[in-house]
């Protein structure tokens, strides 16, 4: 399913990180894994709702409690997230972009290691 033009809202893509880390799971779960006080399991159902109607989760409904699955790739929706952060913000530049994330959060060494492993393999 090709549902990349879609792009999440911040709500959703926290439900799509639950889902990718479970791999499936109940609105009731993906509610008490978001651990929100501020939020109620209506606006979590909500959410799950609008993701189904956008085609990025599927949804079992052969039981009496549905389950969803989330339909869209992590790393395809990570891709196109940054890729629009880096248009939008950076004005194209992905070297800003990273040299704003390593300022602004400190990587472990073997974040720091990883990150020079890949560069290197750029050249």
């Amino acid at each position: 399913m090709d549902n990349y033009h879609i792009k999440p809202t911040e709500g959703e893509m926290e439900i799509l990180q639950v889902l990718w880390q479970k791999g499936h799971a109940t609105v009731r779960e993906v509610h008490e894994a978001l651990n929100k006080k501020d939020s109620g399991y209506t606006t979590t159902l909500k959410l799950m709702q609008i993701l189904h109607e956008k085609g990025m989760v599927e949804r079992d409904t052969t039981q009496k409690t549905h389950v969803y699955k989330a339909l869209v790739s992590r790393d395809k929706t990570e891709k196109q997230l940054v890729n629009k952060l880096i248009d939008n913000v950076f004005n194209g530049s992905a070297a800003r972009l990273v040299m704003q994330a390593l300022g602004n959060h400190s990587a472990s060494a073997a974040e720091i290691d990883e990150i020079k492993k890949y560069l290197d393999s750029l050249k």
